[in-house]
């Protein structure tokens, strides 16, 4: 369903990454790696999201069952509404990070590439029988895009559609850009300003090509892996697995801390109330290229971690654990295998107890 859009984005110089086990192909880059860092920094990005998961939850149940099931409030939400939830075990242990649009008679939750199927078996233990729950994979059925920066809202205003520039983070609505019909939710899924974009699958090129004309600059997974690194978005298999919880992530703004039960609630409300997050996400600046997986030391003493890494224009950058006590106060530099680092803080995770 998705062929022509990326026929399209060959066509324009997008470099495809080979098929992974699910068969689905990303742009890797499209040869404009620094003027596209440059546009989400001071202009307007736009990022591929289609190989991301796409979940419709839908009937009468529908927000009662993922306030029980996810981290954040759900129950008494309005269509039109949005925000992110992080899907965790019974100790608290995190699965993904979802973020969740309420329509009027269905959730969309965008989730990470490739968890969509999993995400759907997991929820679908907790589906008892006398409840109204159904869980569909919408992911080949739509695509996903993202504006990334401050000039965001102008492309969407010049294509026609409002910009909701004061509207919540999460706020969405379905607005006609370019003739097409597109769901249009505040949020770029990174701390910079922008907009997350849904739409049917086979519109998806058309659209994809009116937001390029209207100079929005393709990004490819590199920079946006770089993007994300640098402002701290967790993601599955690195920062977000079953080793640690969405406070230690920093995800501070996806949990309730007042909603009552749903799973790994206990574990969660007794690390904040106990003040016992005993580990830290962090950004380190690097000497030199690491391996994640590498240790992270102060004095020669193991502290943490390293979780993530990529090169940037300002060099190597990565994303790393480390335990709260080392970092009182915050030291000078760490070590990470053969280089040096120097903490950074990260704009998308929070460190403050709220």
């Amino acid at each position: 369903m998705h062929q022509a859009l990326r026929d399209q984005q060959t066509a324009s110089g997008a470099q495809l990454a080979p098929a992974g086990e699910n068969g689905v192909t990303i742009p890797l880059t499209f040869d404009n790696d620094a003027a596209t860092l440059q546009a989400a920094q001071n202009g307007v990005a736009l990022y591929d999201r289609t190989h991301w998961g796409r979940i419709r939850v839908s009937d009468s149940d529908r927000l009662r069952f993922l306030h029980n099931q996810t981290t954040n409030r759900f129950e008494g939400r309005q269509p039109g509404e949005g925000c992110d939830t992080v899907f965790v075990t019974s100790t608290a242990r995190t699965l993904d990070l979802a973020t969740a649009y309420m329509l009027e008679d269905a959730v969309l939750l965008l989730v990470s590439p490739g968890k969509q199927a999993e995400l759907i078996a997991w929820m679908d233990r907790y589906i008892f029988f006398a409840d109204k729950v159904k869980l569909d994979d919408i992911t080949t059925e739509t695509a996903a895009f993202t504006l990334v920066g401050p000039e965001s809202a102008k492309v969407l205003e010049v294509l026609g559609g409002t910009s909701l520039s004061d509207e919540a983070y999460g706020t969405h609505q379905e607005i006609t850009l370019a003739g097409i019909p597109v769901r249009v939710a505040v949020g770029s899924g990174v701390a910079i300003a922008g907009y997350t974009l849904i739409v049917a699958a086979d519109q998806a090129a058309d659209l994809w090509q009116a937001l390029v004309e209207k100079d929005a600059v393709p990004m490819g997974e590199t920079v946006w892996e770089s993007l994300r690194i640098s402002q701290g978005r967790p993601v599955p298999g690195h920062e977000l697995t079953e080793d640690f919880n969405p406070l230690e992530a920093g995800l501070w703004h996806t949990v309730s801390l007042d909603k009552g039960c749903y799973i790994g609630q206990e574990t969660i409300a007794r690390l904040h109330t106990y003040r016992g997050v005993k580990q830290q996400l962090w950004g380190v600046a690097l000497s030199a290229a690491v391996e994640p997986g590498t240790p992270v030391a102060v004095d020669g003493q193991k502290v943490g971690v390293l979780t993530s890494t990529v090169k940037t224009t300002e060099g190597d950058r990565g994303l790393a654990y480390l335990r709260t006590k080392a970092l009182e106060p915050v030291p000078e530099q760490v070590q990470v295998g053969d280089a040096t680092g120097t903490l950074i803080a990260l704009p998308f995770v929070s460190h403050d107890y709220p």
